[in-house]
């Protein structure tokens, strides 16, 4: 599926060394690549927050799942952006604790670490999708896609799309320069990430099976119609519908 030409390379990799018998941990290190050293999830301590461990061990712990499959993919193909995460995660916990709601910033890190997607496009198709412009978007403006380039991120995002459906949505966070391949993208979105940043919720949502090009029926205009999947914006409050 075109969601995971980005990640082919690297995921066939690591998959046919499970296959051959090595846990999945062990093949994620095989890759070589990686900031982190991949260790089984047994590794982790009771009691010790998971993004603490990372930072401070150098360590992910790594169950076998595809979860952790696609995470290990994450850590290869963006070593710097995933790198950033962690670091501003273990700053939240070292600043605040581990509270019992996680806060602005922890929330926004963790939507972009397990649903976000990366968008460059044009100005004009920017603005529709803020706006939820879907007929705009996808239809007026299609052509305009071309000019556009997609990539995903979030490693739970790439798990659900094993089993695709309509109302599979991502947070798209944009990114402006034109960009040559994913290091180049990588190495852009980790020096753009920031706290006062991420505390402004730079998200736009997506439904991504609606991209022209990755979901054979969104080729006819009524593909939008289902208000369940592209729904209106929301009303400003004590404004009448």
């Amino acid at each position: 599926m075109p969601w995971y030409e980005p990640w082919r390379e690297v995921g066939q990799r690591v998959e046919r060394d499970v296959r051959n018998g090595a846990a999945l941990w062990q093949a994620l290190n095989q890759c070589g690549v990686a900031p982190v050293r991949f260790v089984p999830h047994t590794d982790l301590p009771r009691g010790i927050c998971y993004e603490q461990f990372i930072s401070e061990t150098g360590c992910c712990p790594t169950r076998e799942s595809r979860h952790d499959f696609f995470n290990g993919l994450c850590w290869i193909n963006f070593p710097a952006t995933k790198k950033k995460l962690n670091q501003l995660q273990a700053q939240q916990i070292t600043q605040y604790g581990i509270q019992p709601t996680r806060g602005v910033v922890r929330d926004a890190l963790t939507l972009l670490d397990e649903n976000a997607a990366f968008l460059c496009a044009p100005q004009a198709l920017w603005e529709a999708l803020a706006a939820k412009q879907w007929h705009t978007l996808f239809v007026d403006l299609r052509p305009l896609w071309r000019d556009a380039r997609l990539v995903l991120f979030g490693h739970a995002l790439l798990e659900k799309l094993l089993v695709p459906r309509k109302s599979v949505t991502t947070h798209v966070y944009r990114v402006k320069p034109p960009t040559t391949g994913i290091a180049d993208l990588d190495h852009w979105v980790a020096g753009d990430l920031g706290v006062g940043k991420l505390a402004s919720k730079p998200f736009v949502h997506l439904p991504l099976l609606g991209v022209p090009g990755w979901w054979a029926a969104n080729g006819t205009p009524d593909f939008y119609h289902d208000r369940l999947v592209f729904r209106r914006p929301r009303a400003p409050i004590g404004s009448a519908e």
